[in-house]
């Protein structure tokens, strides 16, 4: 029992000190090792109650994993936080049943080939879901070293999750055949097989990263604007027109008659506007006017606008009663607004929303039964608005994608956006929430994947650092810190190009969706499974 438990701990501190940005990222390799012998020990061994105690063991191995890389969100809500390990760490160990199910009706090579596409299935799951997290997706260990993975533009981050678990499980069954057989000679071949396919992987990947060679259609200039307020004592207080004036104050000296784009960042403009009214306000005819000064330059910033309805039944699924008013709703909206001279202005809609923050989950189920209290994780108690379509904002030959905060961590969603038509990519986000933490860092490290696997440079402005640029390979090219004040001012480089990732998206995940479906109905339709 000892011996289980160290070995459960083992695996949490091998996989939660591999993450970005202070982690070993090679540690991914090896982190789930020690867990699988803990599987086989209870299996082999037919301890009493094996199941419940697998469970037991990788609850801890999957809690110290998100508490060791996630523990920043206590900065940003506390409940929230313990939410998250909660049901991450219960769902990652209901695969490890799941597995270890299997594992005892099927073959070793059955289960193990199992484990490995139920996996990549269940980071699928996470993606699409109300209380969708998946930050801890595990080809999201690599951002780090993006180097390693420029892949990535062919597979996505499912082409790291099957990578890592291809030779965890090799090294498992070298080291088990080793217990069993004492043979060296084997064990040392087996594990330079597996060593082999990590030099493999980044061999490779370097190549990649060499040979290749940015493409362009076009030249952008951008300036990006890193206000530096504080979301708690400063953001919501300052009204939107003081707003207004400090981005053009802070432009001042800086654009000139190249330049083509201002990009704010999320919620600049955090006072709730009334979107039929939207044109009207002070704060867009002061950014309008500065455009018409300017008309060579497109401005972009965060809005949050709202909507009002007169009706008995709620008027849409993310709708919102007034206080005090059966009759009166509002659908209120995070979003990204595009301003140009002498056009009328573009409006794009947060369509990936954080649960508990900005999202009451599964609304029509829960909201009958907890009423109007929903589990506060640290945001609004009312659901944000969404819309269907990953519009682009277009100008000339200037094509950019408005990616808000939380998307920018989905791979399969950010290419929607380069599948209309995106030529480069910009990220509007507000990460002071997490203050001077991993949290922002490890943000910034996952836009490096969407420039990868779309091959799109990347803009990215935040409220309080990190705003940087990112080109076609992940490098960061240039970059603002955490609690500075200022500008960036680049070029990139546009790009029309769709590689194979952006054609196809998670391919991956939606194979290894069938194959589990497949292998769960044979092993326990049958007695045995004989599928290899």
């Amino acid at each position: 029992m000892k011996k289980n438990f160290l070995l459960a701990c083992l695996s949490g501190l091998l996989l939660g000190s591999s993450w970005p940005t202070y982690g070993i990222s090679l540690l991914l390799f090896i982190g789930f090792v020690p867990l699988l012998f803990v599987e086989q020990n209870l299996r082999k061994n037919a301890t009493k109650r094996a199941g419940l105690k697998l469970i037991g063991y990788s609850y801890i191995t999957f809690l110290l994993f998100n508490a060791i890389t996630t523990w920043w969100l206590w900065n940003s809500t506390v409940f929230g936080m313990f939410f998250a390990f909660w049901l991450n760490a219960s769902l990652m160990t209901l695969v490890f049943f799941i597995y270890h199910k299997v594992a005892r009706k099927a073959n070793a090579k059955t289960a193990l080939f199992f484990l490995v596409v139920f996996w990549i299935s269940f980071e699928k799951f996470i993606l699409n879901w109300d209380f969708s997290w998946p930050w801890l997706n595990l080809g999201n260990g690599f951002s780090y070293n993006h180097k390693w993975i420029q892949w990535y533009a062919y597979t996505g981050v499912f082409g790291g999750t099957l990578w890592i678990w291809l030779v965890n499980i090799g090294i498992y069954l070298s080291l088990k055949n080793y217990f069993e057989l004492r043979d060296l000679k084997k064990l040392s071949k087996g594990l330079l097989c597996n060593f082999s396919i990590i030099i493999l992987g980044i061999y490779g990947s370097l190549y990649l990263y060499n040979s290749y060679s940015s493409k362009t259609i076009g030249i952008a200039e951008v300036v990006l604007i890193q206000p530096n307020i504080d979301s708690y004592t400063e953001k919501y207080n300052i009204s939107n027109l003081e707003s207004a004036k400090n981005l053009i104050a802070m432009t001042n000296g800086v654009i000139d008659s190249t330049t083509n784009f201002v990009i704010a960042p999320e919620t600049t403009f955090a006072n709730p506007v009334l979107q039929e009214n939207y044109t009207n306000t002070e704060a867009y005819k002061l950014i309008k006017d500065f455009t018409k000064t300017n008309p060579h330059i497109n401005f972009i910033g965060g809005y949050t606008f709202y909507k009002q309805y007169q009706s008995i039944e709620q008027p849409s699924e993310s709708a919102n009663r007034f206080k005090n008013s059966k009759n009166k709703w509002y659908d209120m909206y995070n979003s990204a607004a595009f301003i140009k001279a002498h056009n009328e202005p573009k409006i794009y809609y947060k369509s990936k929303l954080v649960a508990g923050v900005e999202l009451f989950p599964y609304k029509n189920i829960l909201q009958p039964i907890l009423g109007e209290s929903l589990i506060n994780l640290g945001g609004s108690i009312s659901s944000l608005g969404t819309q269907s379509n990953r519009d682009v904002f277009s100008s000339d030959n200037f094509n950019v994608a408005p990616i808000i905060c939380y998307e920018s961590i989905y791979g399969n969603f950010v290419n929607g956006f380069v599948q209309n038509g995106a030529n480069f990519l910009a990220v509007i986000t507000n990460d002071g929430w997490w203050k001077n933490t991993q949290g922002h860092k490890q943000h910034l490290m996952l836009s490096k994947l969407r420039a990868i696997e779309n091959r799109r440079s990347l803009v990215r402005t935040a409220n309080t650092g990190v705003s940087a640029v990112i080109n076609q390979k992940g490098d960061i090219v240039k970059r603002l810190d955490y609690g500075i004040k200022g500008v960036i001012k680049a070029k990139i480089r546009l790009n029309n190009n769709l590689t194979f990732y952006t054609k196809y998206g998670d391919y991956i995940a939606r194979i290894s969706q069938f194959l589990s479906m497949l292998i769960l109905l044979t092993v326990f339709l049958r007695k045995r499974t004989t599928i290899f």
